[in-house]
């Protein structure tokens, strides 16, 4: 009996993580993420929602407290939390992204299908079409090498960063307490 739920338990694991269409990435803002580090007392939080399905990007994020007002924002890719990298998005700001202001919110969905979803030097650099572009950011962002980036008059080169990392979607979190369940089970049993 035991074999069978943990069979079960293992099966609906896989069926769960092969029908994930949506992958969340969200981070939290601050100016002690920056490289170098700053003092920023400015806050806030982001997360990223990419559908494979519709090959979109949503961006949604809110932040408040900053001591500049906004330049710029976009999410930069690089070697991972304490490492620069270049802008992979829009340059040289996300569309509608509230500029000139001290604290603020965003919500805008792109269409990754389109090149003006991206920093045109981050395509010609990753493969030189839309789609390994899409790949390479979507795998940066996976392997946590991604960050959303606020720069600001006061601090050009970013006021607050939030590093960028899956959240666990309901499913997976399912099948791995089901699978934590049958572990559990079998190690009992063999106690």
């Amino acid at each position: 009996m035991k074999l069978r739920f943990w069979s079960l338990a293992t099966a609906m694991g896989m069926s769960a993580f092969s029908m994930a269409h949506v992958e969340i990435f969200s981070g939290v803002f601050s100016g002690l993420s920056e490289v170098p580090p700053n003092a920023s007392p400015a806050s806030g939080v982001t997360t990223v929602t990419v559908d494979l399905d519709l090959i979109t990007m949503r961006v949604q994020s809110s932040f408040s407290g900053l001591i500049g007002t906004t330049t710029a924002s976009h999410i930069h890719v690089g070697g991972g939390p304490g490492t620069n990298g270049g802008v992979a998005s829009q340059t040289p700001s996300f569309v509608g992204f509230p500029l000139g202001v001290t604290s603020g919110t965003y919500d805008h969905t792109f269409d990754m299908a389109q090149a003006s979803s991206y920093n045109a030097s981050y395509i010609a650099g990753n493969g030189g079409t839309v789609s390994s572009a899409f790949n390479a950011l979507l795998n940066a962002l996976r392997q946590g090498r991604a960050y959303h980036n606020i720069h600001t008059s006061a601090f050009p080169g970013g006021e607050i960063r939030a590093d960028l990392q899956a959240v666990p979607e309901p499913a997976s979190m399912a099948a791995m307490g089901l699978a934590l369940i049958g572990l559990v089970s079998r190690r009992r049993k063999k106690s």
